[in-house]
């Protein structure tokens, strides 16, 4: 966890976190547009989405509408019960746990789903093949990062993510965000992207 996460309450965030555009969707435009770019991300047909760091689940719910069966992992109790109950009824599981080493014991799945987590977590060339090693043969992982701020930006480039994903992907794709303002409910000037990385 990197010192920023650390002094983080999330649990204290989690009641007003969904009121950012990109991170509830709550935005009609904003939701829209990140189902779509999920739908380019994710497999056709119905796959077992893991979705790490997955907050109070806005993702998960995207995936879970689109016919994906997703498991959630968190670090917050109270992110995980907000993702539970937006999530009731749907084929979805929240687990409480560490991102980097999510309790899913040998369960394997064909997406890794993370959205602004890999970053905040140490070592991050050993998280991605944690990560790769929850894969099934021919799954894939959907990294949404970026380098945040211009004075002094935090974050990951997807060309450091790249190099580091060619360790332990065969194909992997990016997909540049920053350029696109409903994403994000503003226009940003900072680097956000998305990479699908597979065998």
């Amino acid at each position: 966890m990197s010192e920023l996460e650390a002094n983080v309450d999330w649990d204290a965030e989690a009641p007003t976190f969904d009121e950012m555009p990109d991170h509830g969707l709550r935005d009609p435009e904003v939701r829209r547009a990140w189902a779509d770019r999920l739908r380019g991300w994710l497999p056709a047909a119905a796959a077992d989405v893991l979705d790490l760091g997955c907050g109070t689940g806005s993702l998960s719910l995207l995936a879970a509408e689109q016919g994906h069966r997703v498991t959630g992992v968190d670090l917050s109790p109270a992110m995980v019960d907000l993702a539970r109950a937006k999530l009731a009824g749907r084929d979805a599981a929240f687990l409480l746990g560490d991102a980097a080493a999510p309790p899913v014991g040998e369960q394997r799945y064909d997406v890794v789903l993370a959205r602004h987590v890999l970053w905040a977590l140490p070592d991050t060339a050993r998280v991605l093949r944690h990560w790769r090693g929850l894969l099934r043969p021919g799954g894939r992982l959907v990294l949404i990062e970026g380098r945040w701020g211009t004075v002094s930006p935090v974050g990951i480039s997807a060309d450091r993510l790249t190099e580091l994903l060619a360790r332990v992907a065969g194909h992997v794709r990016v997909e540049r965000l920053s350029d696109d303002p409903l994403l994000w409910g503003k226009t940003v000037a900072d680097e956000r992207y998305a990479v699908v990385a597979m065998e």
